[in-house]
């Protein structure tokens, strides 16, 4: 039986991707900080799994609770980082942006480095963060747009390592656009998919072992005009 870990699996991309896990035979450890959430979706899953609630701007809780998920699971073949926040407001409170390099910077890290090095030693396995189309340029929310470009490079980081070191690891960036979720904030949004939908296109590249995934598909246009886009042009939208 295959094994996964979900970081972030209460609601949204992470929920949806632990039913689909679980559907194909995966045992899952699935976490986030909302413990009556994480509850009852235990008793949704198909396979036999177990819960730990850890927030992961508690870096140094959430790496001590990551070893004893790890231990307890033995063999881990896949760790999916879907943890995230984000704010929309126009007066960039540093509280928010505080909140959001602690969750999506330093929780990301914690757990993406003790995730590495677990699956080093244990010589195969796939890592799986989630980052975002805001990940190609800044933007608004300056912090959020931030934090995914460091999402991505640190998984491109990994990959490298691996590489250099002929370690037989898969290391996938997902970047989502906008997901029918409670991140997705504002007005005129489009192609907003369910999270059903992204969560199978998620798992597909998984189980293809890409490098990088745009979720759903159609937002691999939108990065290519995103990289192209002068900013006279880029600063008005």
């Amino acid at each position: 039986m295959k094994t996964a870990i979900i970081i972030g699996a209460s609601s949204g991309i992470g929920r949806e991707l632990a039913l689909q896990l679980s559907s194909k035979g995966y045992r899952l450890c699935i976490t986030a900080r909302r413990k009556e959430l994480l509850e009852e979706l235990l008793t949704s899953l198909e396979q036999d799994s177990f819960l730990c609630e850890m927030d992961v701007s508690d870096t140094t809780e959430a790496i001590k609770k990551f070893n004893t998920i790890t231990h307890k699971m033995g063999v881990v073949d896949l760790v999916v980082i879907n943890a995230g926040t984000g704010f929309i407001d126009t007066e960039m409170p540093w509280d928010n942006d505080k909140k959001t390099i602690e969750v999506n910077v330093n929780g990301f890290t914690a757990i993406a480095n003790t995730a590495f090095h677990y699956l080093c030693q244990q010589g195969h396995g796939q890592i799986a963060g989630v980052s975002s189309i805001a990940a190609i340029r800044g933007g608004a929310a300056a912090a959020y747009n931030a934090s995914k470009a460091y999402i991505s490079s640190y998984l491109e980081g990994l990959r490298a390592k691996a590489v250099k070191e002929n370690i037989p690891l898969t290391i996938t960036d997902i970047r989502p656009g906008f997901v029918d979720t409670n991140m997705a904030q504002g007005e005129g949004l489009f192609w907003v998919a369910p999270p059903q939908k992204a969560a199978r296109q998620i798992l597909s590249a998984i189980e293809s072992k890409k490098k990088l995934a745009y979720i759903t598909k159609r937002w691999r246009i939108i990065a290519g005009l995103l990289k192209i886009l002068p900013d006279a042009i880029y600063n008005r939208i």
